[in-house]
């Protein structure tokens, strides 16, 4: 493998959700020294980077997005030196951590925000965003929380409202008073002098608002559904000014070895290109385009196109299938076609971003309704099934005993477990064709080979609109077709005009082998194929 490459590049980056990942204590949630115990597990799947989510002390009304203090760890999680100890025995495995950095809003019980409260006069409190209210007493704009409702809460003791565009609980900090920045660059160098690989940063087009806080327009393709839809957000997110903050934050990244800025950033081609910038923004602004588009061959296929030809030069390709916030890939497309996203998703060229249990083909598990957390969902029941969190975040399912080795028997654990008899670590690593399986035969493969780790991607003319098709090529390596079938319907295909024949280097059933006619390629439904060429 080419060494000219940082580790984010040619990696596979692993997303933990710490509340659902191991319970080492049974008290019903995961924790750190959890995630320790998992370790070795972690490293079979031949990944090198694990993102965590919110760690940091926190009132969780959104589950540690509501940070009260950012340079420590909740009790819930376990402790500094549990931190510490990951550190230690992730980099003994050569494997990096990534921690969630939430710079746009902190708890109402962070220090900053009870200061900034406390008086008009105070001199944190234009740390944060207050304005008088409207003529008629009510908020000051129509600007509508993520969550449900206002995102203004009116304080009596001030008599101002103060801007939160999530939970209540969520104040938005100012990044246009000159202060706040400084002080989150601080807890950015806490992390990194810790030893941290490297943050997601949570929401960063959200970082500056419009200045006059002017109203949203209507917007005329409203679902009717979703409520804060009802208005187009141009007020409140992806102001030029923000980019502003993130070359600052990116100089103190600089400063350090190998470290990298991960942008959540759900944006259109045309804006998500400006989050590279020219080695002074983004290492990797999250590409979502795969979570939220149609599962059909043509659409992805316009779609990578139309991004690779976009990137900057230098920018590197980055793809996600699945997050905390998103319905799983195997509940939206089906079992037999997560086998297909997973293959999609680890031969694209550029960085690929999982999310736990995915490997195992893990779906989303009803919630009782007496068992919802998620605050979308508890603000806005009539939506729970569509905007709820919860159905994506349950434990890991690591065996068929009780609780599924999360937790021991006889925990109540946070969410409940889903069907762990079915889908289990334990069960999938004794079988040969398991989706475990599959999944750890296609990293290896993966970070073995240049081309399909960091080569070059072409896409490939098919007739069959069932069918993605892709090159993937690099000097003095072994080459690969990748074909496709996103669809239950069986299609012969003729690639004669890339090579006679080619050796199936995996099959997403882990049974088919051997050499193929590629004049004559009969493709099974819901199969992938990975084809090195001859």
């Amino acid at each position: 493998m080419t060494n000219h490459y940082q580790w984010w590049q040619k990696g596979i980056i692993y997303q933990i959700y710490p509340r659902s990942f191991q319970d080492s204590n049974n008290d019903g949630v995961g924790d750190l020294p959890g995630i320790i115990q998992r370790l070795d597990y972690l490293k079979s799947l031949n990944i090198e980077g694990i993102w965590i989510s919110p760690i940091y002390p926190s009132p969780m009304h959104d589950f540690g997005y509501d940070v009260s203090d950012y340079k420590g760890i909740h009790p819930m999680f376990g402790t500094m030196d549990d931190l510490d100890r990951l550190l230690k025995e992730m980099h003994a495995r050569d494997l990096k951590l990534i921690l969630d950095l939430v710079p746009n809003h902190t708890s109402d019980e962070h220090a900053w925000f009870i200061e900034s409260r406390s008086s008009r006069d105070n001199p944190k409190r234009d740390w944060y965003i207050w304005r008088d209210p409207a003529a008629d007493g009510g908020p000051p704009n129509n600007w509508l929380s993520f969550f449900g409702g206002p995102a203004w809460t009116f304080d009596e003791k001030t008599g101002q409202y103060y801007l939160h565009q999530f939970v209540t609980q969520q104040p938005e900090l100012n990044y246009r008073n000159p202060e706040v920045l400084p002080a989150m660059l601080d807890v950015i160098r806490f992390w990194l002098d810790k030893g941290v690989d490297g943050f997601r940063v949570d929401v960063i087009t959200l970082l500056i608002k419009d200045e006059q806080l002017r109203d949203e327009p209507l917007n005329p393709d409203w679902d009717g559904i979703v409520p804060f839809g009802k208005y187009k957000l141009i007020r409140r997110q992806n102001h030029p000014e923000v980019h502003d903050i993130i070359h600052q934050m990116r100089a103190v990244f600089d400063k350090y070895d190998e470290r990298v800025i991960v942008g959540e950033t759900y944006l259109p081609n045309e804006d998500l290109m400006k989050y590279y910038g020219n080695d002074d923004e983004c290492h990797l602004p999250f590409n979502f385009q795969l979570i939220n588009m149609e599962w059909d061959a043509q659409t992805i296929r316009k779609a990578v196109d139309a991004y690779e030809s976009m990137l900057p030069e230098g920018a590197w390709a980055n793809w996600v299938l699945g997050n905390h916030d998103k319905h799983r890939i195997a509940t939206r497309i089906g079992i037999e076609q997560a086998r297909v996203a997973n293959m999609l998703l680890l031969t694209l060229r550029g960085t690929p971003t999982f999310y736990y249990g995915e490997e195992i083909g893990m779906v989303d598990v009803k919630i009782p309704l007496d068992m919802i957390q998620d605050p979308p969902a508890v603000n806005q029941p009539e939506i729970a099934d569509t905007q709820g969190r919860d159905p994506e975040r349950t434990p890991m399912q690591w065996d068929n005993s009780p609780n599924a080795g999360f937790s021991e028997e006889g925990v109540k654990t946070w969410l409940p477990v889903g069907d762990y008899k079915k889908c289990n670590v334990k069960n999938q690593e004794s079988v040969s064709t398991s989706m475990l399986n599959f999944f750890k035969t296609l990293t290896n493969l993966r970070q073995n080979e240049p081309a399909l780790c960091v080569g070059d991607y072409q896409s490939v003319d098919v007739k069959a609109d069932d069918v993605f098709a892709y090159l993937r090529t690099a000097p003095h390596a072994n080459h690969f077709l990748v074909v496709l079938n996103l669809a239950s319907d069986e299609h012969a295909l003729d690639f004669s005009q890339i090579a006679k024949q080619a050796n199936i280097a995996i099959a997403t059933d882990m049974t088919r082998t051997g050499t193929i006619d590629l004049s004559n390629l009969k493709l099974h439904p819901n199969e992938g194929l990975v084809l090195q060429l001859g």
